[in-house]
């Protein structure tokens, strides 16, 4: 069976990371669990460290962002897939990391993502969170990008992997967790700075990807996921996901 590095990246985590640490520390799917404490001012890096040789911890004073955090960890991780989790999930179980993992080990699809139910409307409407922080996919995807990744702004991370799972034309399942969520930016740090926190994710996000291939690659993600009967609208919008595949071809 292929080996799995799960990696978690922190900031002023302390008071939720246990949550996800629970569902991961001694699963049996995960060959490792990395953990980087990007610059938390918080108690995150001690809680951390008394998990002593349960995880690897990397860690360091200055906050640098999600995409230097998960660069670093990826960049330490030893595994043939890579599991990429957020540490601010609510309700994530052992049963959950099993499910994200399944599709990838039994080779259904090379990718599997979560659909969290606090997912965007949008992407639950549609079948897909083209952006989600939990991810299954081989480690080869970018082994040999991590420099390229370093340079990437802050919050460009999925982006850059979801071009790379073009680029390899990779298969995809979604994996719905319904009893999951994430806490949103304005409930840790307010509404006026999570505000402007979400705000700076967006601006990563075309400062990494035009308008254009945004949705190019929602399109791809979407035409290839290995899932469910899809509906009406998906069908119409993998149509025309091939239809621009052929043309840029």
């Amino acid at each position: 069976m292929q080996k799995i590095s799960c990696v978690i990246c922190a900031y002023n985590e302390a008071s939720r990371i246990r949550t996800i640490l629970s569902a991961v520390i001694d699963h049996p799917l995960l060959a490792e669990v990395i953990v980087v404490n990007d610059g938390s001012t918080d108690e995150t890096h001690n809680l951390l460290a008394s998990y002593g040789d349960k995880l690897k911890l990397i860690s360091y004073p200055q906050n640098k962002g999600k995409t230097h955090a998960l660069t670093l960890g990826i960049g330490a991780a030893t595994g043939d897939l890579l599991m990429l989790l957020d540490a601010d999930l609510i309700g994530v179980t052992p049963a959950n990391i099993t499910a994200l993992a399944e599709p990838v080990l039994t080779g259904k699809s090379d990718v599997s993502m979560s659909m969290r139910t606090n997912s965007l409307w949008v992407y639950r409407t549609v079948g897909i969170d083209f952006v989600s922080g939990e991810r299954v996919f081989p480690r080869a995807l970018i082994a040999d990008k991590i420099p390229h990744m370093l340079r990437l702004p802050r919050f460009g991370c999925e982006s850059f992997i979801n071009r790379q799972i073009m680029n390899e034309q990779l298969t995809l399942t979604v994996v719905r967790w319904d009893n999951v969520f994430n806490v949103r930016m304005y409930e840790k740090i307010g509404w006026r700075r999570g505000f402007q926190a979400e705000a700076g994710m967006v601006i990563d996000v075309f400062t990494v990807l035009s308008p254009f291939e945004i949705i190019a690659q929602y399109l791809y993600l979407l035409s290839h996921m290995q899932t469910t009967a899809p509906t009406w609208h998906t069908n119409l919008l993998c149509r025309f996901a091939s239809a621009v595949s052929r043309d840029n071809s």
